[in-house]
């Protein structure tokens, strides 16, 4: 799988992006709406489960490069939900979109870009009739990228979740919610 737009590249992971990854996944400022850093070994599990998706589902999360440089960026792209969060989130949706992207590359438009790349996918290709984003409630640039994708949040989706510890302040998570626009409708 390999998503392009004006300025992005979205392709499959190489082994040489976990260093680069963890990079990303271990800056405190990138992670403070996440209960703690990425280790190395979380960039390289990471990787492998967006691996295997991808194999399994036809789409996963990808890695993120700059077209101008080939400089890397982070991660975007869209997942099924694993069990333990779907059944934790109202109405059970399948597919999330999501990114972590490095500091230096923020407030320059490219979460929203490339998360569109992907919505067309989604939404083209893998026929899926809605995707969802979540993040935890005080997450406002996240939210302002889900806004900017004309997603809509769902005041009913707001959810605990699982993943974070009971009675930590990251643990209440809101829901956004886009559905496939009528004119993609199959048939």
């Amino acid at each position: 799988m390999r998503l392009e737009t004006e300025r992005l590249v979205l392709r499959e992971w190489r082994d040489e992006d976990k260093a680069l990854y963890a990079k990303v996944i271990g800056d405190p400022v990138v992670r403070r709406f996440f209960p703690g850093l990425g280790t190395p070994l979380d960039a390289a599990m990471g990787i492998e489960r967006a691996r295997e998706r991808l194999k399994q589902f036809g789409f996963g999360f990808l890695a993120l490069e700059r077209k101008s440089d080939g400089a890397f960026m982070g991660m975007l792209g869209m997942a099924p939900f694993n069990e333990n969060i779907r059944a934790a989130i109202p109405g059970h949706p399948e597919v999330e979109i999501g990114w972590q992207i490095g500091q230096q590359f923020w407030g320059q438009g490219y979460a929203p870009e490339g998360a569109l790349a992907v919505l067309r996918f989604a939404f083209g290709t893998a026929r899926l009739d809605e995707v969802v984003a979540i993040t935890y409630e005080g997450n406002l640039p996240s939210r302002r990228v889900m806004e900017k994708l004309c997603m809509v949040h769902d005041p009913d989706g707001s959810f605990e979740h699982p993943d974070v510890p009971v009675g930590h302040q990251l643990r209440p998570h809101v829901l956004y919610r886009i559905r496939r626009p009528v004119w993609l409708a199959p048939g």
